[in-house]
C-alpha cells in the first residue's frame, strides 16, 4: 500500500511514543512512502516555534527526505487541494472543530491523486476514507 505521511505522523515518529511506533510500523509495511513538500515546511515551522536547534531540525528533515519520496504541488494537486479544503472545512464546521489548514488539504489531495492512504492522527482527516489513523 502507498502511504502519504502527514506532519502529525512524522512528529509522532520523532517523539517515539506509541503513536510513533504505530506510524513507523505502517511506513515499514508500505510499498511506497511519500511526503508532500509542504510537510517539511510545517515541521520546520513547528520546531522553530518550539525553539528547537536548527541543526536538529535539518537532521529531522533529512531523515524524512531519505525515508520518503517528496512530492511537490503542481496544477492538478493545487486544484484537488482546493476541493479537499472546501470539503474538510465543511466537515470541521459540522464537527464543531477549528478550521483545517491548507496543509491538511494538500496532504489529502496528494493521497487522492496517488491512490494512497494518509498516515495521520490529525482530527481533520480522521473520518476520511483515505486515512490510516494513528491518533
Amino acid at each position: 500500500m502507498k502511504i502519504v505521511v502527514d506532519t502529525y505522523a512524522w512528529i509522532e515518529i520523532f517523539i517515539g511514543g506509541n503513536k510513533g511506533k504505530r506510524a513507523k510500523e505502517n511506513l515499514e509495511n508500505a510499498t511506497e512512502v511519500c511526503t508532500p513538500d509542504t510537510v517539511l515546511a510545517e515541521i520546520a515551522r513547528k520546531y522553530l516555534r518550539e525553539k528547537i536547534n536548527q541543526e536538529v531540525i535539518t537532521d529531522r528533515l533529512k531523515i524524512i527526505t531519505e525515508a520518503s519520496d517528496i512530492t511537490s504541488i503542481n496544477i492538478e494537486t493545487a486544484v484537488e487541494a482546493a476541493k479537499c479544503y472546501i470539503h474538510l472545512s465543511q466537515e470541521a464546521k459540522k464537527a464543531e472543530i477549528k478550521a483545517p489548514s491548507l496543509f491538511d488539504a494538500i496532504v489529502l489531495a496528494t493521497a487522492k491523486l496517488l491512490n494512497a492512504k494518509v498516515l495521520t492522527g490529525d482530527e481533520h482527516l480522521k473520518n476520511q476514507p483515505e486515512t490510516l489513523w494513528i491518533g
